[in-house]
């Protein structure tokens, strides 16, 4: 089952630089996004994502204040071959989700099946917030 994971703001901000970088600039890169769905539950969060072709071990998830980030690498196949039609991607991919609302990342699980992530985090409880003084 992959870890979820906090990081520190430092290590969170430089991914976003690299999204915002790729996207904002319209600069050719290769980081993609697969697929993904966000929904809710009366008591989850969930995003689900497209990634078949991949093991647990090669993903990175991480939550840092209303923010999920899912990363990882997908190796494309080391054959030579000339393609009639590409369109499955492969190499970094960066998901970055804005959180509708404040999760107990302590509970919060992943896992990786038959080629769908699906990180599921429990919205946080009311006993459960941070006071900030």
């Amino acid at each position: 089952m992959p870890t979820i994971i906090r990081k520190s703001s430092s290590a969170l901000a430089e991914t976003r630089r690299e999204i915002l970088h790729a996207v904002s600039w319209q600069v050719r890169s290769n980081i993609w996004s697969p697929p993904t769905d966000v929904y809710e539950s009366e008591e989850d969060f969930v995003a689900r994502v497209e990634i078949a072709g991949m093991r647990e071990e090669d993903f990175e998830v991480t939550v840092e204040n209303d923010m999920l980030m899912i990363s990882g690498y997908r190796p494309d196949l080391p054959e030579r071959r000339a393609y009639h039609q590409m369109e499955i991607r492969f190499g970094k991919f960066v998901i970055g989700i804005g959180l509708p609302g404040p999760v107990n990342v302590d509970n919060a699980r992943a896992e990786y099946k038959d080629g769908f992530l699906t990180v599921v985090l429990p919205k946080a409880k009311k006993s459960e917030m941070k006071v900030e003084s």
